[in-house]
């Protein structure tokens, strides 16, 4: 919360800072809780935006809605009611109301597409799906959608701090997708399905290359090659996997499992670079 409040305050200051000195002025100090909503519309629009900023401030997060929905709706051809807008959305993203905010933000985003802080709409969108992403146990099409949010981010507004974090977050969405078919596949190795367990492990592989669940999975592949009487196909899958984690405990795993380490270790010291990829297609 600490991170997100921090961020809250930088933007504010962005968006107020032009009039916010003439807002405060306007602005009587009442708490907004205790009046009645129709008397936003006796209040100026930049005195309603400072009320909204200093509320996001104290993280009355739902009051702070309220002051910026007062300003776009009381009074929406003033210079405030843009910002407004798209600080209603981060207020909803403070409070956690994920489908206000992206609401808002899908209605900011169509309407403003030139606006000065349309990189940061896209990128508390993005985040608005981010963060809802469930445990890799369950269904990850949320995590999918994310995915695709952060990287609309990236290929946007390559060169700004969005896209940055946005790339970080990607990474660990896609730990997110691998983990999942890691899960299945392990299921199905469980119940003696192979064929469809190699499929979910070879994915993991082939597809999410920069996880960390790389390693794992073609040591799985190895166990379900020697559970089939493949000991060739075994030997070439360990083979990939000590030769690009050669330090993993999963390699001992399958360095374990295989009867004739040596032909591993021989395997090895004959190969070229570009080992991965040529030795993952003589498997499949």
């Amino acid at each position: 919360m600490r991170t997100r409040l921090n961020r809250t305050l930088r933007l504010s200051l962005i968006l107020a800072a032009p009039l916010l000195a003439g807002a405060c002025s306007q602005w009587d100090g009442k708490d907004s809780s205790l009046r009645p909503k129709a008397s936003m519309a006796e209040q100026s629009p930049d005195a309603l935006y400072a009320a909204g900023i200093d509320a996001l401030r104290q993280e009355r997060y739902q009051q702070a809605v309220e002051m910026f929905d007062g300003v776009a709706n009381e009074h929406p051809y003033s210079t405030w009611a843009t910002s407004a807008t798209l600080m209603s959305a981060y207020g909803d993203y403070m409070r956690n109301r994920y489908t206000e905010a992206i609401g808002g933000l899908d209605r900011f985003i169509q309407l403003h597409p030139a606006h000065r802080d349309i990189a940061y709409a896209y990128y508390l969108r993005a985040l608005c799906y981010y963060e809802q992403i469930v445990d890799a146990e369950r269904d990850q099409r949320g995590t999918e959608t994310a995915l695709g949010q952060l990287q609309d981010v990236v290929n946007r507004f390559p060169d700004s701090a969005y896209a940055r974090d946005a790339r970080l977050k990607i990474d660990l969405a896609r730990d997110h997708l691998a983990g999942r078919e890691m899960n299945i596949g392990r299921f199905y190795e469980s119940r003696g399905l192979y064929s469809a367990a190699i499929g979910r492990f070879r994915r993991v592989v082939e597809d999410y290359q920069t996880t960390n669940h790389v390693p794992e999975a073609l040591h799985r592949l190895t166990e379900i090659y020697l559970a089939l009487g493949l000991p060739e196909e075994a030997r070439r899958t360990a083979s990939v996997l000590g030769h690009n984690y050669p330090g993993s405990s999963w390699y001992e795993d399958s360095y374990a499992l295989l009867v004739d380490g040596k032909t591993i270790e021989a395997q090895q010291s004959q190969e070229r670079p570009g080992f991965f990829r040529r030795a993952w297609n003589s498997v499949f």
